[in-house]
């Protein structure tokens, strides 16, 4: 439902205007939280799991062909595919977004895009598409350590 979407300010934001800006906002929104780059990038690892809706985000389609399973193919797809801006196949895209040249079946925000145009987390996205095991570790590592920072000012979605 739309109406239980995370509102405006809680996460970072998927495209603002460039790949540098997305990495620099990216790390303003970790950094201030205490997050170094490769625990950003682990945690952009979940994205492995579900799908954007054009109703909740403005973004349409999934991340992976495998969107219920955890893994490392989002880190996979990311390195090894060719990406283009523009709306899956058979979609209507409201905000800008990318798409594997190849099938046109699987999307990208900017942001994630932007793990791969910056050197600082590029590296860490090579390492996460050969290594599972390093991604699950570092995954655990980061995820926790997000849990235990806990959250302010939440409120029952309506």
């Amino acid at each position: 439902n739309p109406s239980d979407v995370t509102p405006d300010g809680r996460l970072p934001s998927a495209d603002n205007g460039s790949y540098e800006k997305d990495s620099g906002h990216l790390r303003d929104i970790f950094y201030r939280m205490g997050f170094n780059d490769q625990e950003i990038v682990a945690l952009s690892g979940a994205h492995a799991l579900g799908r954007c809706h054009a109703d909740a985000s403005g973004f349409v389609g999934p991340w992976t062909p495998t969107p219920t399973a955890f893994n490392n193919v989002y880190f996979s797809l990311l390195k090894n595919s060719a990406w283009e801006e523009g709306c899956i196949k058979g979609q209507t895209c409201k905000n800008k977004q990318y798409r594997d040249t190849a099938t046109q079946q699987f999307m990208m925000l900017p942001t994630d895009i932007a793990l791969i145009k910056d050197p600082g987390f590029k590296k860490y996205v090579d390492l996460y598409a050969d290594d599972e095991k390093a991604f699950f570790k570092d995954f655990s590592g980061a995820f926790s350590k997000l849990l235990e920072n806990g959250t302010k000012n939440l409120y029952a979605a309506a």
